[in-house]
C-alpha cells in the first residue's frame, strides 16, 4: 500500500471524526499485510506529526484538531493489539510527556513501539509534577527516564527534574533521554 495515500486518507478520516472509516482503514491495512508496527510507525506517526504541525500553525480548527486527536488515540489503541513483540530485554523505561492531548498521543505511539521492541514500559502521560516523577524514579529505579513530546513551556520543569535527579544522586546509573516535540524541532536542544 502506498503510505502517502494512506496518510492522506487517514488525515481526512481523522479531521472528520469518521469512526467507521477509521476501523475500515485499519482492516484494509492489515488485510494488505501491514503489521501493527508498520501502521504505527509508517502511517500513524507521520500523520500525527502533520496534525500537530497544522495545529501549531493555526491551520486546523479546534473542532478538527479535537476530532483528529480523539480518533487517532482510539486507532492507536486498536492497533497496539496487533504489534509484534520482541522478547523482553530486561530494561525498564519510565516515560512521561507534555500535558496536551497531542503530546500524549506522540508519547503513546513511542511507548507502544518501545514496548514492542522488548522494553518494560511505564507511562504516566502528561501533566505529572516533577516531584512525583522523581519519587517514582527513586522508588522503581528504571534504567531509562524518557521525557517525550514536550512543548517549550515544559522545558523549565524538565531541566529542574534532571538537575534534581543529578543533585541528589537518585539512580546514579539512570540514563535520561528526551525526544519528540520541541526536542525534534530545536536542533541541539536534546543534547543540551
Amino acid at each position: 500500500m502506498n503510505h502517502e495515500h494512506l496518510m492522506e486518507r487517514l488525515f481526512e478520516i481523522l479531521i472528520n471524526g469518521d469512526r467507521p472509516a477509521s476501523r475500515s482503514l485499519i482492516t484494509q491495512m492489515t488485510d494488505a499485510g501491514m503489521t501493527g508496527n508498520q501502521i504505527l510507525s509508517d502511517v500513524f506517526w507521520p500523520t500525527y506529526e502533520t496534525i500537530e504541525r497544522l495545529n501549531r500553525n493555526d491551520q486546523l480548527t479546534v473542532l478538527s484538531y479535537r476530532l483528529a486527536t480523539r480518533l487517532l488515540r482510539v486507532m492507536i489503541d486498536q492497533t497496539s493489539t496487533l504489534l509484534e513483540h520482541a522478547p523482553r530485554n530486561g530494561k525498564a523505561i519510565f516515560a512521561s510527556c507534555g500535558p496536551t492531548e497531542g503530546e500524549e498521543i506522540g508519547g503513546q505511539i513511542a511507548v507502544d513501539l518501545l514496548e514492542a521492541h522488548g522494553y518494560d514500559m511505564t507511562f504516566s502521560g502528561g501533566g505529572v509534577a516533577a516531584d512525583e516523577v522523581l519519587a517514582l524514579v527513586q522508588e522503581s529505579k528504571p534504567q531509562i527516564l524518557l521525557m517525550f513530546c514536550s512543548s517549550p513551556g515544559d522545558l523549565p520543569q524538565i531541566r529542574h527534574l534532571i538537575d534534581s535527579i543529578r543533585e541528589i544522586g537518585a539512580c546514579p546509573n539512570l540514563q535520561i533521554a528526551v525526544g519528540g516535540g520541541v526536542f525534534a524541532r530545536a536542533e541541539g536542544l536534546a543534547e543540551e
